[in-house]
């Protein structure tokens, strides 16, 4: 019989959702929300910028630009399942919060639209996935819309992505002829109409091939063609494996339509089906289960000013082992300190309300501690240190000036605060003495939300000066730094990390070749060392 704590382990289910911008993401993560029951009626994205927000996206900067800057947390219930959705941000310019939330969910749903296929950005999160053994649900959207063949689709997924595909529903009809959806596990055949804008759950008409009621929305030539797919599938496609689907050799693919709703349904419930429950992680070369008994958490993003009425400062947690309670002291392992967790919240978007308790794959913001960082391990065990947060290699670069020195306090303090966040990276020039910090960044989008943040959140305008190099290498074992100083020239620039580790950044990819075949004892990384995207043990 099982015990409590296997109990709900067994009900949790963590995933972030992921896409390349336009694909969808912040239409399905609303209707997920509107099928799991945590939203009475959703919005649609298109009418959000006049009237409100997504329920993700909260920041004022989100709601201005129609778009998902920030990723954030909603927890809810679902039958008998407790669901925390990670939402990331979608736009054409990745910041490294979207790399960070991967490392805090055990699957994600991939989005991708059915008229342009995979895209840049889905491919550059997959990989990221795939380092890490993140199994892939994929959802092809805007089937009503003229889009691709459904088989070039599964094609390109599988020739592009180097993963197998399985099929588990398939649309019946495209485009403007799209009727609904067939779901080859269960043989059943689901009709789907439009309500009410796709503010409320679509009528749906569920049949099978063999009851004479299917003729009521297929003709007889209709009948014969879905016969024929199913049979093309079931000879040339991959065959349905649970295993293979948790060790991300397969991705299941479901098709529909988010903003009409689709198989929406089919696709939630066939993700808490065959999804991961929460996962061990790795402490140094010990595996720490989720059944262990001592609570464990890592600190996977920091967000301040979620409540523009107060300076507030939420950590978020995901938990790896045992209960957490609230008020239970821990030892913060960075510091050795030992810490009362008061102040403990279930987020749903920008809401929050206080969490007595939570599980293993929870999300959960602690406040009141301003000491937490990100990648910081909390336990009850003091044995167990996470090392769970990459550090990605930025690929822009800019100066940030302040524009008015009177303001100097206010500046400096949300520097400092965004950069405990980890919204952007701090370097220092070596040999080259200069007041303006040097940021480097993933994607610009970071620089803008930087500049937006200094200036709403600490009323401190500031100027970005873009800086032209665009890739960075760490120095692995490296000589004394004034012997790395003298390997700098044009288009090539020492600079030290915000730990003082070195770091070359290069103009571009002739001048890190250059650098490479003049300098070939210096072993450069992609990665700052230790910080390379670990893989999330399967069970």
């Amino acid at each position: 019989m099982l015990n409590r704590a296997d109990k709900e382990i067994k009900r949790r289910r963590t995933f972030a959702i992921i896409s390349h911008p336009d694909a969808g993401k912040t239409t399905l993560t609303e209707k997920l929300l509107l099928y799991g029951g945590a939203l009475q009626m959703a919005g649609s994205v298109t009418a959000r910028r006049k009237e409100r927000a997504t329920t993700s996206d909260w920041m004022a900067m989100e709601a201005k630009r129609g778009i998902s800057v920030s990723s954030t947390v909603m927890q809810f219930d679902y039958r008998d399942y407790i669901i925390n959705l990670v939402d990331t941000p979608g736009h054409e310019d990745f910041s490294e919060d979207t790399f960070r939330v991967l490392t805090a969910v055990d699957a994600a749903i991939m989005v991708v639209d059915a008229a342009k296929g995979i895209e840049a950005q889905t491919r550059k999160l997959f990989e990221v996935c795939r380092m890490r053994g993140v199994p892939i649900f994929t959802f092809v959207n805007k089937c009503d819309r003229p889009g691709r063949d459904p088989l070039s689709l599964m094609d390109e997924i599988e020739s592009v992505l180097g993963i197998h595909a399985y099929a588990v529903n398939w649309p019946i009809g495209m485009g403007f002829d799209l009727m609904g959806v067939f779901d080859r596990l269960r043989s059943r055949a689901h009709f789907f109409r439009k309500t009410g804008k796709g503010a409320l759950r679509a009528e749906e008409k569920v049949t099978s091939v063999d009851d004479p009621t299917i003729r009521e929305h297929l003709s007889e030539d209709g009948i014969h063609h879905l016969i024929e797919e199913m049979d093309i599938l079931e000879m040339a496609g991959a065959s349905f494996d649970t295993e293979e689907v948790l060790q991300g050799m397969v991705t299941p693919v479901y098709f529909g339509s988010a903003l009409n709703n689709f198989g929406v349904q089919l696709l939630l419930d066939g993700f808490l089906e065959f999804a991961p429950t929460p996962r061990p992680r790795l402490s140094g070369e010990t595996t720490i289960t989720p059944e262990h008994e001592p609570f464990s958490a890592y600190v996977f993003k920091i967000q301040a000013n979620m409540d523009p009425n107060h300076r507030d400062r939420v950590a978020f947690v995901r938990v790896c082992s045992g209960m957490f309670a609230r008020d239970m002291v821990v030892t913060h392992v960075q510091s050795g300190k030992r810490l009362r967790l008061s102040f403990s919240h279930k987020l749903f978007g920008r809401e929050r309300e206080t969490q007595d308790e939570a599980w293993p794959g929870d999300v959960i913001g602690i406040g009141g501690h301003s000491g937490l960082g990100i990648g910081d391990t909390l336990t009850e065990d003091p044995s167990i240190r996470y090392d769970e947060i990459p550090r990605f290699a930025p690929e822009c670069f800019a100066f940030l000036r302040n524009e008015d020195t009177s303001n100097f306090k206010r500046f400096r303090a949300g520097i400092e605060q965004l950069l405990q966040e980890k919204v952007v990276q701090s370097f220092r020039e070596v040999g080259i003495p200069r007041s303006a910090p040097l940021l480097g960044a993933v994607g610009p989008l970071q620089f803008d939300v930087v500049k937006f943040r200094l200036e709403t959140e600490y009323r401190a305008p500031a100027r970005l000066e873009p800086a032209s190099w665009t890739i960075t290498r760490w120095v692995a074992d490296p000589p004394s730094l004034e012997v790395l100083k003298g390997l700098s020239m044009s288009g090539i620039q020492l600079v030290l990390d915000d730990c003082d580790r070195p770091v070359f950044l290069f103009a571009g990819t002739w001048n890190l070749q250059y650098f490479q075949t003049k300098f070939k004892d210096i072993q450069l990384l992609e990665y700052a060392p230790d910080a390379a995207p670990k893989a999330v043990l399967a069970e």
